[in-house]
């Protein structure tokens, strides 16, 4: 019995944490996905009112906001830019879907394939991935950002933190 125990623990604190959100979601109406976006342009957002479709967390903040819209014009929503690219990489549409990020120079929304990121900002999942339209030293495109979050190098991660970002 005292080796169920911490199963036990944490699966009541997984369940409790679940039946939050869903309440969360059903009391607000949360808005999850949006479908006929026909024209695959990003959809004007409000804090508070959209929930992210990779962790299920509120979008309560605009800063690194972005939007995927698949080929079917369906679109999802998140607050951390390195959330899109976790949540879109077993998509079957992937490499066809439309991605709009919120762009932190410009505070426009760009598309993402364009974009530059830093790898150093402070974001809600703390990722670390802050979307520039503008191109400065040290920001890398898309695909570079996209490989760092498949491979763990985030800031989450201690080793990558230190070595971008020294002791602080």
């Amino acid at each position: 019995m005292k080796k169920l125990l911490p199963f036990l623990i944490i699966s009541v604190f997984v369940s409790i944490i679940v039946t939050v959100f869903l309440s969360l979601a059903s009391q607000n109406k949360m808005i999850v996905t949006i479908k006929n976006n026909t024209k695959k342009l990003p959809i004007k957002m409000q804090i508070n009112k959209y929930q992210d479709s990779d962790c299920g967390m509120l979008i309560d903040n605009m800063e690194y906001i972005s939007q995927v819209i698949s080929p079917s014009a369906q679109t999802w929503f998140f607050h951390d830019h390195g959330g899109f690219v976790k949540w879109l990489e077993d998509k079957e549409f992937k490499d066809e879907a439309i991605i709009w990020v919120m762009s932190k120079d410009t505070k426009q929304w760009v598309d993402a394939r364009d974009a530059f990121y830093s790898l150093i900002d402070k974001t809600p999942m703390g990722y670390g991935f802050g979307a520039y339209e503008k191109k400065a030293f040290g920001y890398v495109n898309f695909d570079t950002m996209r490989l760092r979050m498949l491979r763990g190098e985030t800031l989450n991660n201690p080793h990558i933190r230190k070595q971008l970002l020294g002791n602080k």
